[in-house]
């Protein structure tokens, strides 16, 4: 049984942040007073495809640390 690579996982604990932060923001801009702003609509419908791009890098970082291994 192999080790395991604590520093390979730590290495992806930024994205999840990201993702966090991007989750309270949606919320936040959700509230009634940001309602009638343009910038709240379009950072709205913006944020699942930045999300989705979190995804794609945080699945890239594991197969190149799953190949490195």
């Amino acid at each position: 049984m192999k080790k395991p690579n604590y520093k390979k996982e730590l290495i992806m604990l930024p994205l999840l942040l990201i993702s966090i932060a991007m989750c309270i923001g949606g919320h936040f801009i959700l509230q009634p007073s940001y309602q009638d702003n343009h910038w709240a609509e379009y950072s709205l419908a913006a944020l699942p495809f930045l999300m989705f791009a979190v995804v794609i890098i945080a699945i890239k970082l594991a197969i190149k640390a799953d190949k490195e291994e």
